[in-house]
């Protein structure tokens, strides 16, 4: 008898102190899961805020049940190179298998019931399965916590992540999620943040969901949905028998330290769940370099420019290949726009509205709003020549200036 378990993936684009719109974002993406069937839903990393533990800042997740908290799990290994220098702002949980007393504050109290909750490195124990959490840099460290935990039999692993763009980073992210659960079994759930931070960093999406090795749902890596949730049904059995047929496997788990484990009088997966379809492993697709350098720095502009709440953009053409190449990028974040109102995207479609102070106006045409959001005009140097004046004006009208 099987033990099919539906699963979601979110994708947010969360705001940093923009509370009401970040809640109403959590609300709707639950909302979502909860209509496809899910029974466990993952957001992604910081999606409401980080917590004082003994007057100490963690990066943590909380897994709620019925109004209830079950744990909060702190980061452990936190991203303190290049754009993240974490430590700035969190300390790491250092207690490993550890679980402390966490005293809610009384407005939590109120709600919950309850006074504490269990705080630290410690897993879940549902009726039918076992799930472990990671949070972001600890998919990517060399001692990996779903290591040691797939070996203590922990089956559904999750990843609330803030992993921004880089050329060709969703190949690296794939193939560690796939990895994580290649040599070990088990169902792997990497939920991540979308958007523009306010700098210069851009978060793209990228949710999705593995199972022994395999992809089995991929989320969209340049989108304009504010939310987006990704669904799956697995088996947990496919993970108990893909794991009792790896004998390393099962020697080394024999040796493992165990978790602490928080017991959860729920289970993920149902009687009823016999005739639901199990989702069988895709095929990743990935974008061409060059439509990721064309797509991700758009989704950027289009956020930047719907949060700083201006008009639009200005920008001197000279007719060289810097100028030529960010004009370029504009233009695509206006085919993007089209795009999404197109496929109905109604907050889109609302902040097009604002930008041009029109409340009837539908962008359609990127060359049509290009020319009403972006404003363009040329910029002689010594050097330049007629040539460049005219390679200038050839791309101003080709994009609608």
């Amino acid at each position: 008898m099987g033990r099919a378990v539906s699963v979601a993936a979110c994708a947010l684009n969360q705001w940093a102190l923009d509370f009401e719109g970040n809640a109403e974002r959590i609300l709707r993406s639950i909302s979502i899961a909860k209509s496809k069937g899910a029974r466990y839903r993952l957001g992604p990393e910081l999606e409401i805020w980080p917590l004082m533990h003994r007057n100490v800042r963690y990066n943590c997740r909380v897994i709620f049940l019925n109004k209830k908290i079950l744990l909060i799990r702190p980061k452990m290994s936190l991203a303190n190179a290049g754009n993240y220098r974490e430590l700035r702002w969190f300390t790491p949980w250092n207690k490993a298998r550890q679980v402390e007393e966490y005293l809610l504050p009384r407005i939590i109290q109120e709600v919950t019931g309850q006074d504490t909750v269990p705080f630290g490195d410690a897993v879940l124990a549902t009726k039918d399965t076992c799930l472990g959490t990671e949070i972001c840099e600890e998919l990517w460290a060399p001692n990996s916590p779903h290591i040691e935990m797939g070996l203590d039999g922990v089956e559904i692993f999750t990843n609330s992540s803030g992993s921004h763009h880089v050329l060709r980073k969703a190949h690296t992210r794939v193939d560690l999620v796939n990895s994580a659960t290649a040599k070990n079994g088990g169902i792997y759930i990497l939920s991540n943040q979308k958007g523009c931070d306010g700098d210069r960093l851009y978060y793209d999406g990228c949710a999705m969901i593995s199972i022994n090795g395999e992809t089995v749902a991929q989320g969209s890596q340049f989108s304009l949905d504010d939310v987006e949730v990704l669904v799956a049904t697995l088996d947990l059995e496919d993970v108990q028998s893909y794991r009792a047929e790896i004998s390393s496997r099962n020697l080394a788990a024999s040796k493992v330290n165990p978790f602490p484990r928080i017991k959860v009088n729920f289970a993920l997966s149902c009687s009823d769940d016999l005739a639901v379809p199990i989702c069988v492993p895709i095929q990743w697709k990935h974008h061409s370099p060059e439509e990721e350098i064309c797509l991700g720095p758009a989704c950027w502009l289009w956020d930047y420019l719907r949060r700083s709440r201006q008009a639009g953009f200005l920008l001197p053409l000279s007719g060289g290949i810097d100028s030529s190449a960010t004009a370029c990028i504009v233009y695509s974040m206006c085919h993007q726009v089209c795009l999404a109102v197109k496929n109905g995207n109604a907050e889109v479609l609302a902040d097009a509205r604002r930008i041009v102070h029109d409340e009837t106006y539908v962008p359609q045409d990127p060359r049509e709003f290009c020319k009403l959001v972006f404003t363009t005009c040329y910029m002689a140097s010594e050097n330049s020549s007629q040539d460049t004046r005219n390679r200038a004006k050839l791309l101003a009208e080709q994009i609608g200036r």
